[in-house]
């Protein structure tokens, strides 16, 4: 069953929002943008959110210890990693805390993402270039792809069920599910409920079709 990770959190009416429709992972983003949150902010943030719904954090370029501390102090589980963090960077954060890792990758070819399939990140994230930005990438260029995936770039209410058909392991969204710059309830109460009422197998079926129908001259 595909999850959904709404990101860019950074109000407490944006907590709020997620604890009605309980997504499996939320975002705290710590990298300059709009919607960047201070650590005290986050440890607020953090204390008003569902115990049941996973914190992400997403970094930019910061250091292994800088990530580590926000996870020892509960305020993150995973990290998500958005800058040109290398595979040595993944190995030595993996060894300083257990924390699981996602890697955000640019995709503009294939090969983009099968450069990482052997990576100790836990997940990948596929996207369009530096996140937030509400473009998607194209999606045809997404190849077979054994690590589990968070797939992210421009989803929303539009695309989500073109979305939902390639199977990924998870759904990023972040501008998708805002209104005039900010998160709106009811937007992240109808993805989260279109993501909960997908069937799976029907996903399956519409990407091998996708797939094949590539094949066509």
């Amino acid at each position: 069953m595909t999850k959904i990770k709404i990101c860019g959190l950074f109000r407490e009416v944006d907590i709020d929002a997620v604890n009605e429709s309980v997504p499996d992972f939320i975002g705290f983003v710590y990298a300059k943008s709009r919607r960047q949150v201070t650590v005290g902010q986050s440890r607020q943030l953090r204390r008003r959110l569902d115990p049941s719904i996973t914190p992400v954090g997403v970094f930019v370029d910061d250091t292994v210890e800088q990530i580590a501390t926000l996870h020892e102090a509960g305020i993150i589980s995973l990290a998500q990693l958005h800058g040109q963090e290398d595979e040595a960077f993944v190995r030595a954060l993996k060894k300083r805390c257990p924390i699981q890792v996602i890697k955000a990758i640019r995709v503009q070819d294939p090969s983009d993402i099968l450069a990482w399939e052997s990576s100790a990140a836990d997940y990948l994230l596929l996207d369009n270039g530096p996140g937030g930005t509400g473009q998607s990438f194209d999606w045809q260029l997404i190849p077979a792809v054994g690590k589990p995936y968070f797939l992210a770039g421009g989803v929303g209410e539009h695309n989500i069920d073109a979305a939902l058909a390639l199977d990924p392991w998870c759904i990023d969204i972040s501008s998708g599910a805002e209104t005039a710059g900010v998160k709106d309830k009811d937007k992240i109460r109808r993805l989260v409920g279109r993501v909960r009422s997908h069937d799976p197998d029907s996903g399956r079926i519409q990407q091998a079709d996708r797939m094949s129908n590539r094949d066509i001259p």
